[in-house]
Order: C-alpha cells, then structure tokens, then sequence
C-alpha cells in the first residue's frame, strides 16, 4: 500500500482509524447537539451565550499548557489516551441523560463544556504525538492527514445525522450516542499490537519540564511564525460553530436538519483538504500561505453570501484552506522537532490554535449579536489573510530554513 493510504499499512492505526471513526461521528453529534441546544432551547438565539460555551470549553487548553504537554512526553501515551477518552465519554452520557429528562440548564451546559474540554486538553497532543508511536516518522505526514481525513468523513455523516435525530427524538440522545461511541476507540486500543509501537524518546523527569519547551520554541524562528498563524486563526477564524448556527438561524431561518447540513456540507471541503494533504510528503512555507489566504477568501464570500447554498458553497472552500493550513503545521512542528520535545511542542501548538478560542469565541460571538453574523464572518476573513501575510513574512527571517526541509530530520 503506497501513495495516498500509505499509513494504513500499520495494523495498529487501521485499528486506530476504524475505532476513530466511530467515536468522530458521535463528536461532530455531539458538537451540533450542544451548539442548537444553547442557541433555540436555552437562550433566545444567543450568540454570545453559545461564545461562552466554545471559550469554556477551550480555556483548559491554556490553563492546563504546562502539565499537558509534559504529561505526553513523560507518561505512557495508550494508557493516557483510553483514560481521556473514557473521561469524555461518561461526561456525554450525563449530559445526554440532564438533557432527556429536562432538568438541563444554561450553567450546566457550561459546566460540562469546561470539563469535557479539560479532558481534551490532556488528550489532543498526547493523540497526535501517538501517531508517531504508530506509524514511525517516514508516514507521519501521511497520518496525521488520515486522521483528518477521518475526522472529516465523521464531519459529514455526523451533523446530518444529529440534525434528523434532534428533529425526530430529541437534542439528548445524540449525546447519549457520542457516549456510546467511545467504546470503539477503547475496544480499537485494547486491540493493538504492543510489540508493534515505535516507542518515543521520553523525557528525563529532572529537566524543567514545560519552561524547557517554552525555551526550545522560542529558539526557533520558524517555530514562532507558525504558533504566530495559528493563534490568529484559532482565535479569530476557526469559530465556525457561531458563523453557522448564527447564518442558520438569524439570517437563512433554517430548521435543524438544514443547520446540520451545512456543517456536512463544510466537512467535504475539509475532507478534500485531507486528502490532498496526505497525497503530499512535504508541506512548507507557500501552503501555509496558499492555505491561510484561501481561509480568508472562503470567509469573505460566506460573509457576502446572498443565500443559502452559496454560503454552504463558501464553507466548503473554507474546509478545504483550514484542513490544508492545520494539517501541515502538525506535520512540519513534529517533524522537526526533537522527539524527547514533541508533547510540549505540541501541546503549545494546540493551546494557540485551540486556546485562543477562549479570548476569541465570546468577541465573535458578540459581533454576531450587535452587528450580525455577516461582521462575525468578517473576522474571520481578516485572521485568515494576516495568517497568509505572517507566511510570507517568515520566508525572509534569518536561519528559519523552509519547513519542507523538516522531513528529512
């Protein structure tokens, strides 16, 4: 197996994708449920409520930074994981269960956000450091754009589906099936080849931990520039819960099966994104940029869309950007990172892309609410072409060698 699929050559990360897969579907369920519950059964078409809720549940993502990152250079990365994943899924099931009965309020949902995040914040760069322990440096671009190429086949499947079950049952039980589906990654983890892991350098526990990642980031120029992209994006551009749920119901006036499809409709985009990332070996500096400025031109024409089909249209394009800029800085900070370092590396990488959602989604969501959800768009457009502008900036930084070049470390 070569080309495009090459990573599916690992028995554990088939295992791995199958059991993700699952789990992705009952996510993006989960992720539409919460965003249609606070914003038409909770709040009255809040939009800085539904801020709240996305800033809460980011926050640990900066809160937690400097036991996070430590955490998946240190410990064994299969036994933290299935305990993270655990961890989320009891907490869907409870909220599932609230919702069902009636008694869910406002401040609960917050609550759950705030845990349920903080679990993510331990799992996300433990996840994408285990990538490597899968399938070994040479097809780790490769993975990590599988990955998001499972993640977004789950983003089209899921959303559709939440949409006909909220119409049809009720909001409660696509959380009670996102609880339910964590027990396919559990069972995939259960079933891996141990012998097979590629073990990772651990860290020595008497170095100084996270301030010893702060410093190696900081040496780094091109490291600086692409956590410098990322913040912009995640904190201004990747709030697509509050552009969809708001174009959806302030300014299209759809139903909840029209507001899923649109998140759907996103997903092919990002899909494609995916794939294109994984039939490629060496992401750099003019696909960073290609990426951030087609994210701000999706942005731009969603925020001038005159209907419904042509702001789905524009998510799609939006997709596509976002997967090719995100996918590529995983794989270039990875890869030319030293692999004793890479947790914290990563953990920071999530904490900016993810965490500056906590500063950004209540702005936005604010925007939306006293200027429309066309200015929140806006916002979006902006961070995207400043990210574009840093890219093309760091082509002239002294010693910052093109991150293509990173593949061969």
């Amino acid at each position: 197996m070569s080309g495009t699929f090459r990573s599916l050559r690992s028995f554990n990360f088939r295992l791995w994708t199958a059991g993700s897969l699952v789990s992705n579907v009952g996510t993006w369920m989960q992720r539409v449920s919460q965003d249609w519950l606070v914003l038409t059964q909770l709040t009255h078409r809040d939009a800085s409520a539904l801020g709240i809720v996305m800033g809460l549940q980011f926050a640990p993502q900066l809160l937690f930074l400097p036991w996070t990152g430590l955490a998946a250079d240190r410990l064994n990365q299969r036994k933290l994981l299935m305990l993270t994943q655990a961890t989320m899924g009891v907490l869907a099931l409870i909220l599932g269960v609230l919702t069902i009965t009636g008694v869910v309020r406002l401040w609960q949902v917050y609550l759950f956000a705030f845990l349920s995040g903080s679990a993510a914040a331990l799992d996300a760069p433990v996840r994408q450091t285990f990538v490597a322990e899968m399938v070994g440096d040479e097809d780790l671009s490769n993975a990590v754009a599988l990955n998001s190429t499972s993640f977004n086949a789950a983003r089209m499947l899921g959303p559709a589906v939440a949409g006909f079950l909220i119409l049809k049952v009720g909001i409660g039980w696509a959380f009670i099936f996102n609880g339910l589906s964590f027990a396919a990654v559990l069972l995939s983890m259960s079933l891996f080849r141990l012998s097979e892991l590629r073990a990772s350098v651990r860290a020595n526990r008497t170095t100084s931990g996270f301030l010893e990642g702060i410093r190696y980031v900081w040496s780094r120029p091109d490291l600086r520039v692409i956590l410098c992209m990322l913040f912009l994006i995640g904190t201004f551009g990747l709030n697509f819960p509050i552009f969809i749920s708001t174009m959806a119901v302030n300014v299209f006036h759809s139903d909840a099966r029209a507001f899923g499809l649109l998140s759907s409709i996103m997903a092919v985009g990002s899909l494609s994104g995916a794939l294109f990332g994984a039939g490629r070996r060496k992401p750099g500096w003019a696909s960073l940029s290609l990426g951030a400025f087609v994210f701000g031109l999706g942005c731009t024409l969603g925020a001038l869309a005159p209907g419904y089909w042509s702001f789905a249209a524009a998510l799609a394009v939006s997709g596509a950007a976002a997967l090719t800029l995100i996918n590529g800085t995983n794989s270039i900070m990875q890869l030319s990172t030293e692999p004793s370092m890479r947790g914290r590396v990563m953990a920071l990488r999530v904490a900016v892309a993810l965490g500056g959602t906590t500063i950004g989604a209540p702005i936005v969501g604010w925007v939306a609410n006293h200027f429309g959800p066309r200015w929140s768009l806006g916002i979006g457009a902006a961070s995207g072409f400043a990210a574009a502008l840093l890219a093309v900036f760091a082509l002239f930084i002294p010693n910052a060698p093109p991150p293509a070049k990173a593949s061969a470390l």
